[in-house]
Formats: structure tokens, C-alpha cells, sequence
């Protein structure tokens, strides 16, 4: 996918949060404008709170899709800038969802990522949307039913991403079995 992009790169340190379960979160993102270092454990400058559901190596990196972030802009009637839905990368002309598990990509010149799955809704995230103006009424259904949850990525070879970075598509397994279609599988069974 030679037209595919990194458009921004996000990270977050835990914040206190009254709101949530544990008490902090890290699901606000600042957008960083400089090469980042990224690891099997995510992001230079990005910690996860909630290290029972989120972070690890199977999860150690968020990605969401621009065009993703707009539908919802446009559901909302509101802006939903880069790094709203806790996402470290930010692409843009790259189908995530529909993304095979087991797909990596090369950003940039460096750095490959395997999509590993999908990203489940929880309380926090619903939350958050509220607390930021968006309508949270029924959040985790409403963005579970809309099929396109953003992908996890394991770090497969580390180095350095940067907003503008290219991102190709260098290896799919061909088993079919993609982000949103794993997703909606699960979306189904639990109902």
C-alpha cells in the first residue's frame, strides 16, 4: 500500500482519573511532532495504566485509522483529532480493520509491526468520550457495533517512527481472517 501513512504519532503517561476503575489512565495522547523511539513495549513516552487489559507484547502498540476517526467526526457533528480514541499511530490511506492478524508492516524505513488484534471498548474509553463532549450514551455497543475497533501491533523489529513515515503492507498470512472479521465474531458470540 505505497500511498499508506503514519499521519501522528501519540503517547500518555498515567493521569489520576476519579472516574475509572483504578483510579488513573493514560488514554489522553499528546501528538508528537519528533522521531519516536518505539520497542517490544511500545512507545518512548507512552505508559499504560491498566497493564491487566492493555500494554505487553502482543499489545504493546494502538494504531486507528484517520478515516475511522472522521466517521466518527462526522456521527458526532465534532472534531475528533488524532489520538482521541487512545491511539498511538495515527494512519492514513491504511485499511487497519481490515488488516490480517498476523499482517505486519514496515514504518518508515526501520520499524516493522504484526497486527496481533483487536482493540476491546471498555468503561474507561466511554468515559473519557464523555468527559471530552462526545456522546457516550451506549458507547462500548455503539463502537462495537460499528465493526472497526483498531488493531494492536506487536514491535517485530524496533528503531524510530515519525508522523509522514510511509507504512507498507510487507507480509499478510492470507488466512483471511482479519481486525474487524475476528472482532465481529466476538461482537456476535457475546451479543
Amino acid at each position: 500500500m505505497a500511498d499508506a501513512v503514519l499521519r501522528s504519532v501519540n503517547v500518555g503517561r498515567p493521569r489520576p482519573a476519579s472516574w475509572t476503575t483504578i483510579g488513573r489512565t493514560s488514554i489522553e495522547k499528546t501528538t508528537l511532532t519528533v522521531p519516536v523511539a518505539v520497542g517490544p513495549l511500545g512507545l518512548d513516552g507512552d505508559e499504560v495504566s491498566n497493564t491487566r487489559h492493555h500494554g505487553g507484547p502482543d499489545k504493546a502498540v494502538y494504531a486507528f485509522a484517520r478515516e475511522d476517526l472522521d466517521r466518527w467526526a462526522e456521527t458526532f457533528d465534532l472534531p475528533v483529532p488524532d489520538g482521541t480514541f487512545g491511539e498511538n499511530l495515527t494512519t492514513e490511506g491504511l485499511d487497519v480493520n481490515g488488516a490480517e492478524i498476523g499482517e505486519r508492516w514496515r514504518i518508515g524505513d526501520d520499524v516493522v509491526v504484526e497486527v496481533t488484534m483487536f482493540r476491546t471498548p471498555c468503561q474507561t474509553f466511554k468515559a473519557w468520550m464523555g468527559r471530552n463532549g462526545y456522546d457516550e450514551r451506549a458507547w462500548v455497543r455503539r463502537f462495537a457495533d460499528d465493526g472497526r475497533p483498531g488493531a494492536y501491533l506487536r514491535v517485530v523489529v524496533p528503531g524510530l517512527v515519525q508522523a509522514g513515515d510511509p507504512v507498507d503492507v510487507v507480509h499478510q498470512p492470507g488466512t483471511g481472517v482479519t481486525v474487524a472479521s475476528w472482532f465481529g465474531d466476538v461482537v456476535r458470540r457475546t451479543g
